[in-house]
């Protein structure tokens, strides 16, 4: 989760890193609507008309209008920008499937294509699927802190890749985030308030109305874990089937819903743990197979003293711009996707230990629905900031930096200062949900969780499972962020069971990946 989303290639395409059947017409109303969700006034049914996409005429487009703040509902509006794919089985349609990608931060409109194969083949014969750009990303009404590309580019260009090292870097680090709060809070501090995540759970139920489903079927991952789990909480009667794949914690998402956090949002969760084990499990298994894994050492105790010694030499010596720090941020980075991730890792790998600067990977160029937009760091920031407390002390991080490290290596330095933008950011939710996340739903949820997840621990599917009235934890045996993308034949017939028929796994149920890392051709 919360990571820069660039076009990368389409096996990769929601490594960063959910609307609708006929739109035509829309529900004014559902009985019983005000007595989830809270109070908040009666909000202008939703209105979409759908076209053929410009840039990929096998998709729809369309663009809601949704309040900017539901207790004003007749007030400013935001467009959402909003993607669908029909169903392709004729007659057989059960529904929507509403999909989130992550982040947070994920373009819908841009990750559901470019990941649209990976969904299960029965999923996409009995559901319409649909994703958008969450309020304040991408096509979007969305938050943007800069007059021109160029001012973004160099503002980018002010801080060191990946994350600090040594006190100048910090102190660069720490201005350039500080610089970046202060000029979104220039541009339109309204907005800034205004993309919680309890704000699109309510977006999402305005499209699912839209759409004409009496209930939610949703799929989420990562970061849409926690929306899910918040429109779960808002609105449990409303719930068909929801999976949830790759989660975050609640308690962790909103530090036991107490604004004095002492640590970051991402060692709360334990990422910086689960990707130390996940870098471990890479460099055992490239060690372990030499043929297939281009930076093995010939055994995975000499892998780990290699890659050990790369590091070293970057810190002292960088490799062109391949720094010590964004060498290991790409590292955890490419081990979201273990096919083409994790091979693709050991060649840059090897590159760099070679002495060479790693070459770009070639780009995406399949047909988009929608453009590529703008996908700042502010608009991931402006959320993830504004929901989940953070501490506000820019320099508590160098010491929080060196705990994490002492037990989890490189990765505990990049997952703290992942966090760090958080302490000078401006603003803070309007509406901020923390809980209860036990309120009984309508039917079971699913939660699926991954073994060695580089963002996401196991442990906190572990905890959504319990932390829920009523779910169901599928456990995914393999490796990287995100069953969806890591594919699994057990997994996805599991999950098509249930959206399908409401079928859950047996308790304890396991399921191994289809391909483990660096297998033989």
């Amino acid at each position: 989760m919360y990571r820069s989303v660039r076009r990368g290639s389409r096996r990769g395409g929601a490594a960063a890193v959910a609307v609708l059947a006929a739109f035509t017409s829309a529900l004014a109303g559902q009985p019983g609507a005000a007595a989830e969700g809270g109070a908040a006034p009666s909000v202008p049914a939703l209105r979409l008309h759908w076209r053929a996409c410009a840039g990929n005429s096998s998709y729809d487009c369309a663009t809601a209008r949704v309040p900017l703040d539901y207790g004003k509902p007749r007030g400013r509006t935001i467009e959402l920008a909003v993607v669908k794919r029909k169903a392709t089985g004729p007659g057989r349609r059960i529904g929507t499937l509403f999909f989130n990608p992550g982040g947070p931060g994920g373009p819908g409109t841009v990750q559901m294509p470019q990941n649209y194969d990976f969904f299960p083949e029965k999923v996409r014969e009995r559901f319409d699927i649909v994703s958008w750009d969450p309020r304040g990303i991408g096509n979007s009404t969305a938050v943007n802190c800069f007059a021109s590309p160029e001012e973004a580019e160099a503002w980018s260009a002010s801080k060191p890749a990946g994350f600090p090292v040594g006190r100048q870097e910090r102190q660069e680090w720490i201005s350039a985030y500080r610089k970046l709060g202060r000029l979104c809070d220039e541009r339109d501090p309204e907005l800034l308030r205004h993309v919680s995540t309890e704000d699109s759970a309510r977006d999402l139920d305005q499209l699912r109305r839209a759409a004409g489903d009496p209930k939610l079927n949703y799929l989420g991952i990562s970061y849409g874990t926690i929306l899910g789990a918040t429109y779960a909480n808002l609105f449990p009667s409303r719930i068909r089937a929801m999976t949830l794949d790759s989660n975050i914690a609640p308690t962790a998402w909103t530090n036991r819903a107490s604004d004095d956090a002492r640590l970051p949002t991402f060692l709360r969760m334990g990422s910086d743990h689960s990707a130390a084990a996940t870098l471990e499990q890479f460099l055992e298994l490239c060690g372990s197979r030499p043929a297939q894994c281009a930076f093995s050492a010939g055994s995975p105790r000499a892998t780990r003293k290699k890659f050990d010694q790369l590091t070293a030499r970057l810190r002292a010596r960088p490799v062109g711009t391949w720094t010590y720090a964004r060498t290991v941020a790409d590292t955890i980075n490419s081990l979201y996707i273990v096919h083409p991730g994790w091979t693709q890792l050991a060649v840059r790998l090897q590159e760099l230990w070679q002495g060479r600067e790693p070459q770009p990977a070639a780009p995406d160029t399949s047909p988009l629905p929608y453009p590529i937009p703008y996908l700042g760091e502010e608009q991931a920031g402006a959320v993830f900031c504004g929901d989940s407390p953070n501490p506000r002390d820019p320099q508590v991080y160098h010491r929080l930096e060196e705990a994490s490290a002492a037990r989890t290596g490189d990765a505990g330095r990049y997952w703290t200062w992942a966090a760090e933008p958080c302490a000078t950011w401006p603003a803070t939710a309007a509406n901020r949900y923390t809980g209860p996340w036990n309120k009984p739903t309508s039917k079971p949820i699913l939660v699926v969780g991954t073994a060695y997840d580089p963002s996401t621990p196991y442990r906190d599917a572990q905890a959504m499972a319990r932390e829920l009235a009523d779910a169901r934890l599928l456990t995914n045996t393999g490796y990287g962020h995100t069953a969806l993308l890591n594919p699994s034949a057990c997994i996805n017939a599991h999950e098509s069971r249930y959206f399908i028929d409401g079928t859950l796994p047996r308790p304890g149920t396991r399921c191994a990946q289809d391909t483990p890392p660096f297998s033989a051709p």
